[in-house]
């Protein structure tokens, strides 16, 4: 083992044999541990998220409810219709989001290009406005609708980004734009429909999880088991694109079938995430580079990221549902902290307003830390 080649030019990484050296691989065991413990850790979340809530549920309450079905009925209604499909939903879709951004900034080296900042996510909330104020579909139609929009708003920014070559800064400058112009169609659309639908299609344009079941569950479980197969194939060419086109090109790697080809899978992910849970900001941005900063590798693993998502949105999940219990809690035991009414101690705050708030700061001070925000646009940062 210790005369493989590889091992003395990968640092980081240990030469795994098996079945006779007729498969060989590098394991990066930083790499590995960091998947563990955000696997825990998601784990973790999901069974506190059980146990918390308007209706406290006990931890032998929790597991008697999900592997007997027995017990209290209302802790077993809670359990099994609400908060466990609610947290395996916000599970699977911060790992969607967390797999296109890594795709997307592996692919143009370039820290920003997350599919909430280049415009996929603005365009697949276009498509489920759309829906919900023209059509006025129900949640089917509208997740239709959501991943029609995150095509639509890839093509645009793809078309005009390929004038002049696919550059990353240019990916990123362009899909900002196209940003900006679908915030103001989805705006005037907001304007333009009755209160009621425009206040349901609002709640939806913030992000949220409240009020999924098992339904959504299903349909997101199904896309990403046809999805992740294809992502994990495309997994070594992806490797191969952070080399740069020509030197990929030189390796023998079809490079604009091979963007083409991740770039629909990018959208896609994102696409079925936004139609699940709404257009939940900086999941996709943050989650490939916690992965790559607490790996310590070169690139961004696609699985590390999946599940570093995964872990920060049903995180942003728990702590949105039991935020304003918390503050109350704070506000009945010292004066100075009493900014909720302990009569809006069960009001649950969607997800999206919280990972908004923590993603716009938490953003600009890893740009101020690392390199100026020029640099990072231009993905010097990388």
């Amino acid at each position: 083992m210790s005369r493989h080649p590889t091992a003395r030019v990968v640092p980081g990484t240990v030469p795994v044999r098996l079945w006779s050296a007729r498969v060989t691989f590098l394991l990066r065991p930083r790499l590995l541990l960091v998947a563990v413990l955000a696997l825990l850790g998601c784990g973790v979340l999901i069974g506190v998220s059980l146990c918390v809530g308007a209706y406290p549920v006990s931890v032998p309450e929790v597991a008697e409810a999900l592997f007997h079905g027995t017990g209290d009925r209302l802790a077993v209604h809670f359990v099994t219709q609400e908060r466990l499909p609610q947290a395996l939903v916000a599970a699977l879709a911060g790992a969607a989001l967390g797999i296109s951004g890594a795709i997307f900034q592996s692919m143009t080296r370039n820290p920003l290009a997350s599919p909430d900042v280049i415009g996929f996510n603005s365009g697949a909330a276009t498509g489920a406005i759309v829906v919900i104020v023209v059509v006025g579909g129900g949640a089917g139609q509208v997740a239709v609708g959501a991943v029609g929009g995150g095509l639509g708003a890839a093509a645009v920014v793809l078309a005009l980004a390929r004038r002049g070559g696919f550059q990353g800064s240019r990916l990123v400058l362009i899909g900002i734009g196209v940003t900006a112009v679908l915030g103001s169609v989805n705006s005037y659309l907001l304007t333009r429909s009755e209160l009621n639908t425009a206040q349901n299609a609002h709640i939806w344009l913030i992000g949220s999880l409240h009020g999924r079941s098992w339904a959504e569950f299903g349909t997101l479980a199904l896309a990403l088991l046809v999805l992740l197969p294809v992502v994990a194939t495309l997994g070594r060419r992806l490797r191969s694109l952070e080399l740069g086109d020509d030197l990929a090109g030189g390796l023998g790697l079809p490079v604009a079938g091979t963007r083409l080809a991740l770039t629909a899978l990018g959208v896609a992910l994102c696409a079925v995430a936004v139609a699940s849970a709404g257009p939940i900001p900086f999941i996709a941005l943050a989650a490939p580079q916690i992965a790559a900063r607490l790996a310590r590798g070169t690139g961004v693993s696609l699985a590390a990221a999946g599940l570093v998502g995964a872990t920060l949105l049903t995180g942003a999940h728990l702590v949105a549902n039991q935020l304003f219990a918390v503050l109350a809690w704070c506000g009945e035991r010292a004066a100075w902290l009493s900014f909720v009414d302990p009569g809006q101690r069960h009001v649950q705050l969607p997800v999206g307003v919280l990972t908004a708030l923590l993603g716009g700061p938490l953003s600009g001070l890893a740009a101020a830390s690392k390199v100026t925000p020029m640099a990072t646009l231009m993905g010097r940062g990388w």
